[in-house]
């Protein structure tokens, strides 16, 4: 059988390998395909598809927007999307702009706490213009003051840490609709990973179903970090909606060593079929052919 990723990430976001480097890594893990899906950013799309057009796996231009809804922040995918979208590029300039403020903020707090750090320095190592917490987080390990980026995460950088920020989001539906003005699909990335029990998610396939009623497309039934029930369950959900699936890894290079292209964390496995699903299904909805 052949496998894709539809869920990676390169030094134009907070990943450690070029979007070219990601369909060269696609290669040598023998993916059919792969999706390239920066936050808040398509600057690194063009190499990332300019790369493929001399391999063997097929490149899915996409991005992950983040949004506040219900009180918590999710993950939109975005596939296929345009470059060059204006309503795409004003919303991503405006999350970006509001991701420096908090960067700053954490920074302060950060420095308040002992720990030296400036928005210079984070930015001397920040590769691309979406700059977050695993920039503050590499550079706090490499002064000594933490072993690794996860000691960083949750001593400082995650929920109620002592130097966490919360990010100002739009709404799910903004993200979604700007994804589909520059022509693209929008999934609900990682629905359930946060936590191994089902019984958490008791309202999700209502959750899932109003956002399809905002114009979701999709989820991502296949996750790294799902259990195996996890993603019977979202199969379960999207088969009884109606709905297409995507999958991925959630790659992030050096940033989360422990998850691997193609196979996430351990044995993830997202069939090739899934992306011809969802070209019949992009195809139909944007009424183009793929």
């Amino acid at each position: 059988m052949k496998y894709i990723d539809l869920h990676t990430h390169s030094t134009a976001s907070d990943g450690t390998y070029t979007p070219s480097e990601i369909i060269k890594i696609a290669e040598d893990c023998k993916l059919s395909a792969v999706a390239l899906t920066d936050h808040d950013t398509v600057a690194g799309l063009d190499e990332f598809v300019e790369a493929a057009k001399s391999s063997s796996v097929t490149a899915v231009p996409g991005i992950e927007v983040a949004a506040n809804w219900n009180y918590r922040e999710v993950h939109i995918l975005g596939y296929w999307v345009s470059t060059s979208n204006d309503k795409l590029n004003t919303l991503l300039e405006e999350v970006r702009n509001n991701r420096n403020n908090r960067n700053i903020k954490i920074i302060e707090k950060l420095n308040s706490n002992g720990l030296e750090i400036s928005i210079d320095e984070v930015k001397e190592i920040a590769k691309g213009e979406s700059i977050g917490r695993p920039h503050i987080a590499s550079i706090l390990v490499s002064k000594g003051y933490f072993e690794t980026l996860k000691d960083v995460f949750s001593t400082c950088l995650a929920r109620g840490g002592t130097g966490y920020q919360p990010r100002i989001l739009p709404e799910p539906k903004v993200a979604i609709d700007a994804i589909h003005q520059a022509g693209g699909i929008a999934f609900w990335a990682h629905s359930m990973h946060r936590n191994k029990t089902l019984s958490k998610y008791a309202n999700l396939k209502s959750d899932i179903i109003e956002l399809v009623n905002n114009g979701l497309d999709g989820i991502e039934a296949y996750y790294s970090q799902y259990s195996y029930n996890q993603q019977i369950k979202l199969l379960k959900y999207a088969k009884e909606l109606n709905l297409p699936v995507s999958g991925g890894s959630d790659f992030h290079g050096d940033n989360q060593p422990s998850i691997k292209m193609g196979t996430g964390v351990d044995s993830l496995k997202v069939p090739a079929s899934v992306l011809d699903d969802l070209v019949t299904y992009y195809a139909s909805s944007k009424k183009v052919d793929c």
